[in-house]
This record gives structure tokens, C-alpha cells and sequence, in this order.
């Protein structure tokens, strides 16, 4: 089965943000962001936004297949968010691949639900119940307990949020490189001094790092051997070392 390894990055959906609470035209981005995280830390003492008032600014794939490894995110740096949501769904209703995440239960989906109603986005198989394909009612993506999306932060916590762990410590613990220079917090500065590229960058050594967590979690579960677990490793090591990108640079030094 085709598995699939994303991660998302989102920033404040300022033009809802605007017409939820009717304000000036005047005010700038940041204006109007500085009043929905006033509002938010009032309401629950943090700034994290609701999901439905998160824009999704890149998504990040890592995908193995056949012989073959890559990593790469949706569209470019012009896209727009209706573009990159609908090429993600897009991909399914294709491959219909196997989902990996970590939080994605919990963030990265219910954000892409939100933004793809918002944007008229159609995926009839991702929302594929087993009235399609009869399969798809013992395994589907939208069932928690299901592994056709498989949420690897949930199901290595029992699915019990008191025993969620973050993917950066994760990642450390297990030997591989973690978050490198920014985390989701430093996402909507980044944007707001014009860095796209910088964010989807980051967007794919996120994905790289799960993907590496992934392949421990496949040991774990003897679905690969030793053998197959190091060749695995190997043939991600030999492909990143292969990209160009500072930020490739920075994560193959780090893993060491």
C-alpha cells in the first residue's frame, strides 16, 4: 500500500478574520492577526488560533514509492491556498494512498476540512465512508482508529492527549535531527517579512523528520526487518543527499 507522509503549515486567516469581526479595511494583517490572538488569549490564555481561522500557506509531502523516496511540497511559492488544498486531495482521489501523520487527527485535517469548504475544494474519496468502495467502511481516513490515515502521535499515546509527545523530541530521541531554526510559532513572522520559501522549507524537514519516525514505528511493529529498516534508511539518506537547498544541508549535518 502507497503511503503518504504530510505536514501542513498554516498562518492566521486574516481576510476571515476581518469579516467574522467586521473590521476596517484599514487595519493591516498584522493589525487585525494582533486582535484575533488578543481575543484568543482572553478567551483560553494562548495565542494558537481556532482551526477554522488558520489559512494553510504549504503542505509538505514525503512519499515512498517503488524504488523511489522524495520530498517535496504542493505547488509553489505563488499558489494559492484553494490550489495547494485541492492538489492534496487531488492526490488521493488518484493513489488513494495511506495517510501518515503526527497530529494530523488533531490539526492538519480538521484544518484542511475547514479550508476546503471554505474554498468549494472537492475530495470524494477522501470522504469515501464505504458507500464507494465498500472497503472503505472498515477503512477509511476519517475513522480514528482506522490506518488508512494513521496519526502517529495519537496511536503511540493510546490515543490518551495526556500522553502526546511533540515530533521534534520525538525525533531527537530517536537519533534523527528535529526542528532546525523554526518552529509552527515563527511561521506567520516569517510570512509577513515575505519568507515563503523559508516556510516550506521547513514545512519538508518536518515531513522528512516524521517520515524517519515512521520507519522506526514500522520496525517496531515488525513490519520491517533490521535489514529492511537500514535499507530504508539508506535510500532516504542517499535522496536527501542528492537534494539542493540550504535547508537539506542543514538536516543531513544535523542527522550526522
Amino acid at each position: 500500500m502507497l503511503s503518504l507522509v504530510f505536514d501542513i503549515e498554516t498562518i492566521p486567516d486574516v481576510e476571515g478574520i476581518r469579516r467574522l469581526n467586521d473590521l476596517p479595511e484599514a487595519l493591516t494583517d498584522t493589525d487585525v492577526a494582533n486582535i484575533a490572538f488578543h481575543q484568543r488569549r482572553q478567551q483560553n490564555g494562548t495565542d494558537f488560533l481556532p482551526h477554522h481561522l488558520q489559512r494553510v500557506c504549504a503542505i509538505s509531502c514525503a512519499l515512498r514509492e517503488g524504488n523511489q523516496f522524495r520530498v517535496w511540497t504542493l505547488g509553489d511559492e505563488d499558489s494559492t491556498e484553494a490550489e495547494i488544498i485541492q492538489r492534496f486531495f487531488d492526490g488521493i482521489e488518484k493513489y488513494t494512498p495511506n495517510l501518515v501523520s503526527w497530529n494530523g487527527s488533531g490539526f492538519d485535517l480538521p484544518v484542511l476540512h475547514y479550508r476546503a469548504m471554505v474554498h468549494g475544494v472537492t475530495a470524494p474519496r477522501y470522504w469515501d465512508l464505504g458507500e464507494d468502495e465498500k472497503d472503505f467502511k472498515w477503512n477509511n481516513y476519517i475513522s480514528r482508529y482506522h490506518m488508512r490515515h494513521l496519526d502517529l502521535m495519537d496511536v503511540l499515546a493510546m490515543y490518551s492527549g495526556r500522553a502526546n509527545a511533540p515530533l521534534d523530541q520525538m525525533a531527537q530521541l530517536c537519533g534523527f535531527p528535529g526542528k532546525l531554526g523554526m518552529d509552527g510559532s515563527k511561521v506567520w513572522q516569517a510570512y509577513l517579512n515575505g519568507e515563503i520559501k523559508a516556510i516550506r522549507d521547513y514545512c519538508e524537514t518536518d515531513v522528512a523528520n516524521t517520515h524517519l519516525v515512521y520507519l522506526r514505528f514500522l520496525k517496531m511493529r515488525g513490519h520491517l526487518s533490521e535489514a529492511e529498516y537500514e535499507e530504508e534508511i539508506r535510500l532516504m539518506r542517499d535522496t536527501l543527499t542528492g537534494y539542493s537547498g540550504s535547508h537539506w544541508q542543514q538536516f543531513m549535518e544535523a542527522w550526522g
